[in-house]
């Protein structure tokens, strides 16, 4: 699948703007790892477009989220199971294994604590630095639907939490028009 068959796919099954954009998000952060860990850029950002695929119809009933997603892309004629396990592992429907499944476990809460940040910092995305970003992560009360275990998953990828930090803020910052931040 490609990365604008992908998108259309995005566009006609998610239907909230906000979605849309922390999927966005995920697939600028996966481009960015990838290299780092030997992974092609365009399949981890393919698991970070499509991992929430099915978010909408599932929020009522979790158990489904990723399981939904994988079924509608085998029907589009994705046969990637590296890319399957991951947005499977992201969803808690498998243990995170392999770097790309930890990746998109980590990536995807961080995602969500970093717009929260920006949203409250008078600089928004551009003015957010690494460390406002681990502040924020150190901060229980803040963003808590953003999962601080989820995103401690960067230790497995051998980076500590300021490198992950520099490296997913800093790619989400290369698209911050198309987030609105």
């Amino acid at each position: 699948m490609t990365r604008e068959e992908a998108l259309a796919l995005v566009q006609e099954s998610v239907k909230t703007k906000n979605l849309v954009k922390h999927m966005l998000a995920v697939e600028a952060a996966m481009r960015a790892l990838a290299p780092r860990f030997g992974g092609d850029p365009d399949r981890w950002g393919l698991a970070g477009l499509l991992h929430d695929l099915d978010y909408e119809e599932t929020k009522d009933d979790p158990q489904r989220h990723g399981e939904i997603t994988v079924r509608r892309l085998r029907e589009k004629g994705v046969d990637d199971p590296e890319l399957l396990d991951a947005i499977l592992a992201h969803a808690g429907r498998k243990e995170p294994v392999t770097p790309f499944e930890h990746a998109l476990a980590a990536v995807d809460p961080l995602t969500g604590l970093i717009v929260a940040a920006a949203l409250v910092h008078p600089g928004r995305l551009a003015g957010l630095t690494a460390q406002n970003v681990v502040h924020r992560y150190r901060e229980k009360g803040f963003a808590r639907s953003a999962s601080r275990e989820g995103i401690a998953r960067c230790t497995q990828l051998g980076l500590t939490l300021d490198e992950f930090a520099t490296l997913v803020l800093t790619a989400m910052q290369g698209i911050q028009s198309e987030l609105g931040l």
